[in-house]
């Protein structure tokens, strides 16, 4: 029955088609922007984070930002805080997919509302530098390289819906924009930079945090002012099949100890998509924290000493923060032959050390924790060489050159 109705709800998309077509007769207002973010679900990323600066600048940039969403406990929650925001379905829902001029998400413009998109100038944001490879470019995706004209003709509704092209896609420099234009087919390559690490970088934008991120953001901080010999290392992996074999690789009892012993507090932000979350709740070590999958990562980087990560495109960001990044890479062959190519040389593009076992995640945590200036000097040059090339200027905040960009378009395309 499940498969059945799922049937019949992807197919059904194209009775949608109308609509679509007749959005486009809606007349569309300049200075009403929507944005959305992972299909609606989520309030994050760099749609966030810009709808944050612009909600807090509105009567400066005289637009109106506005946050669509298909999930009615994000509505209410922007709503209990002053926030424009409104449930796709509901009549203002409706009312501003039509009329909204500027639709920012960072998956498909279906974020906000696909089948009112109409007329809309369409921005994907996206959500990371990739050293995977992404879209189109990754052979990997059976969606976007189907097998045969069967496969093909069963994605022509998601086509629709999900892969419908957008007008521009964002980045953060020029020496990613090849990748980015051969990723999404597109040469329409946004360079302004990523809204989210204005968050890292500069203090133009009050964070909203949910209770949970609160909490979890105090326990942090609490442990960090006990002891200045107290540190947090975040933990951010990256989603992929062979992660289970975390648990082949860490014993949980003595990885503990080992973190008790040398006071570090070991946080881990799983992917929202990891299969790894109910293992990992299961955990009752002191020193090992879990934060929510759903939680905000940039909530917690800049609280943290170090990242540990693996092939997660978030050590980019992290590097604007110049700390120690340690690559924890213990199924590298099998992810690269099962998971997805690289667009860069993984150990020339990756500045910080590799281990594969817990002995050596121990040896790099307790050179870390011991103060050991060589540790993060080793690589504090590469980093800084790897962080230009991806971000170009670093020191550029995103949010208002975006806006100027997006209004550059406006003002001199005709769409």
């Amino acid at each position: 029955m499940y498969k059945l109705t799922e049937f019949f709800k992807y197919w059904g998309q194209l009775l949608l088609l109308p609509v679509y077509w007749l959005s486009f007769l809606f007349p569309r207002n300049k200075r009403i922007w929507l944005f959305g973010s992972t299909f609606g679900k989520r309030f994050a990323d760099n749609p966030k984070y810009l709808y944050l600066y612009m909600s807090q600048h509105k009567d400066r940039l005289e637009i109106r930002p506005v946050w669509i969403s298909h999930n009615k406990d994000i509505v209410a929650f922007l709503n209990r805080k002053g926030y424009e925001a409104y449930y796709y379905h509901s009549l203002k829902g409706i009312f501003f997919a039509l009329r909204g001029k500027v639709y920012l998400f960072d998956n498909y413009s279906k974020d906000i509302n696909f089948w009112q998109s109409g007329g809309a100038l369409k921005v994907n944001m996206w959500h990371g530098i990739p050293l995977k490879k992404i879209q189109a470019d990754n052979i990997f995706d059976k969606f976007r390289h189907p097998e045969n004209l069967y496969a093909k003709f069963k994605n022509f509704p998601r086509n629709l819906s999900d892969e419908k092209p957008h007008h521009y896609v964002l980045t953060t420099s020029d020496f990613l924009k090849n990748i980015f234009s051969s990723a999404f087919r597109t040469n329409n390559v946004l360079t302004s930079g990523y809204p989210r690490n204005d968050i890292l970088i500069s203090h133009n934008i009050n964070n909203l945090l949910s209770s949970n991120e609160k909490q979890q953001i105090a326990l942090i901080k609490r442990f960090t002012s006990q002891k200045p010999e107290n540190k947090m290392v975040l933990y951010m992996p990256t989603f992929r099949e062979s992660e289970l074999d975390f648990f082949n690789v860490i014993d949980i009892k003595t990885f503990g100890e080992f973190l008790e012993k040398n006071n570090i507090l070991f946080c881990v932000k799983l992917h929202p998509k990891s299969k790894l979350e109910e293992l990992f709740k299961k955990i009752t070590t002191n020193n090992i924290l879990i934060i929510d999958a759903s939680s905000d990562p940039y909530a917690f980087l800049s609280l943290s000493g170090m990242l540990v990560t693996d092939y997660s495109s978030i050590y980019f960001d992290y590097l604007l923060l110049n700390r120690p990044v340690l690559f924890f890479n213990y199924d590298m062959d099998k992810y690269l032959d099962n998971s997805r190519e690289l667009y860069f040389n993984y150990n020339e593009f990756t500045p910080g050390e590799k281990v594969a076992t817990q002995a050596g995640l121990q040896d790099a945590l307790l050179n870390f924790a011991s103060n050991s200036k060589s540790y993060s000097d080793n690589y504090k040059l590469y980093r800084n060489i790897i962080s230009e090339k991806v971000f170009g200027k670093r020191g550029r905040i995103a949010c208002p050159v975006l806006i100027n960009d997006i209004i550059h378009i406006l003002n001199h395309k005709v769409r």
